[in-house]
């Protein structure tokens, strides 16, 4: 049991004021810090803080004694790492519209990449890791986001509802067959459409937009995104691409986990993310860097589904928030002081305090973990128990999957 040291991410996307207050540091940071990644992700890994105040990479720990740290059957299962990784993400503007791959897709992609000799860093690589990466996010703040192809029926009518005549044959396109492969044929149209004819589509949007973005109809929330995301990226086709996504708001607590081949966006907010441990992303818009539109297509699932909203379960002193990913489970613990309370055994763990503070004993001794610290738990770390010290603590615990 040791105290992790994070790296910081800083993309123009990021909030100059979420991650440096939850690590108490100076607010404003002098540049957007966007995401602080806990895990062994070989790009940024986080690091063992000894007692003696020595480092060490956790990934290079885990390469040095894997069955200690990850257990004899999941450092077997996991290929000796560690197959989740946690984040904590504040956003201040949008994300790019973005999709992962399945499993078999990025093996497929990884391995051709490879062959072809495309550099790993290269602008244009689409796969930068054979792992596909399933997430879930649950929400510190009001967190807003785009998930997943909305019913085409209620699209069609958003579109009738914008009102301008550079829409109406869009619309009809859809209504003439509103199903995934409707969906599939309108995304694949605005996707690709000339530059030229973006820089009249977009504004019409714009316009139509501003009538329904001013009240408190059906609409009106979807409107001023796109009036939102328009303004930042003029003549973007993502813009368009937005209109077909359901738009969600989550309260703290609350979570939404985002399959294989679910398009999707973040808007803004600050969230725990966890996913399988890759950085394998397909862009499809809402950004300045490379979109593969062939290989976009290939990926993304076009079936419409509610937002894939998930709801916690009571689990001990902890609620759970179960998904299908083998590779991660997400706990959330909050309370206040009175009484130890367990923390889940099960494999590698970090936790990460994001409210108050608490007392984490193990077998090995005990670790004061205040807001923004966070501590790894290998696989030989049994029977850990924590102590709030304040009103309001929150923690997260990141693990595996397995064995629930």
């Amino acid at each position: 049991m040791e105290l992790l040291d994070n790296p910081v991410r800083a993309y123009a996307w990021g909030s100059r004021t979420v991650i440096a207050d939850l690590l108490g540091q100076e607010v404003p940071s002098p540049h957007p810090q966007a995401e602080m990644w806990l895990g062994a992700h070989p790009a940024d890994p986080s690091r063992l803080v000894h007692a003696d105040g020595g480092q060490v990479s956790l990934l290079e720990a885990l390469g040095a004694d894997p069955k200690q740290m990850l257990g004899p059957e999941r450092s077997e299962r996991w290929d000796a790492t560690l197959p989740f990784l946690l984040k904590v993400l504040a956003a201040d503007e949008p994300l790019s519209l973005q999709a992962h791959p399945s499993l078999e897709q990025a093996r497929l992609g990884f391995a051709q990449e490879e062959a072809a000799g495309v550099p790993r860093d290269a602008a244009d690589r689409n796969y930068k890791d054979a792992n596909h990466k399933p997430e879930l996010i649950c929400a510190l703040t009001e967190f807003h986001a785009l998930v997943g192809f909305r019913d085409p029926a209620v699209t069609v009518r958003l579109l009738q509802a914008i009102g301008v005549p550079e829409l109406a044959g869009h619309a009809e396109l859809l209504a003439a067959q509103p199903d995934a492969d409707g969906l599939r044929a309108l995304f694949t149209t605005w996707i690709t459409l000339p530059q030229a004819v973006l820089d009249t589509l977009v504004p019409a949007l714009q316009e139509g937009c501003v009538k329904l973005a001013g009240g408190d109809g059906e609409f009106s929330t979807e409107a001023r995104t796109a009036l939102e995301l328009s303004e930042r990226y003029p003549g973007d086709a993502g813009v368009l691409a937005a209109l077909l996504l359901n738009r969600v708001t989550l309260q703290p607590g609350e979570a939404v986990y985002l399959p294989a081949g679910n398009l999707h966006a973040y808007l803004s907010g600050a969230g725990v993310e966890i996913m399988a441990n890759s950085d394998n992303v397909l862009r499809g818009g809402l950004t300045p860097k490379h979109v593969d539109v062939p290989e976009l297509l290939r990926v993304l699932d076009f079936h419409s589904t509610p937002p894939p909203i998930v709801a916690s379960k009571q689990d001990g002193d902890w609620l759970r928030y179960d998904t299908p990913a083998e590779e991660f489970l997400l706990r959330r613990f909050e309370g206040a002081p009175g009484g130890e309370v367990a923390v889940p055994d099960g494999g590698p763990r970090i936790l990460l305090c994001t409210a108050g503070g608490a007392l984490v004993r193990s077998q090995s001794g005990e670790l004061e973990v205040g807001r923004g610290a966070s501590v790894w738990l290998s696989a030989a770390d049994t029977d850990v128990t924590l102590s709030p010290r304040a009103e309001g603590t929150q923690l997260f615990l990141a693990s595996d999957g397995l064995g629930i």
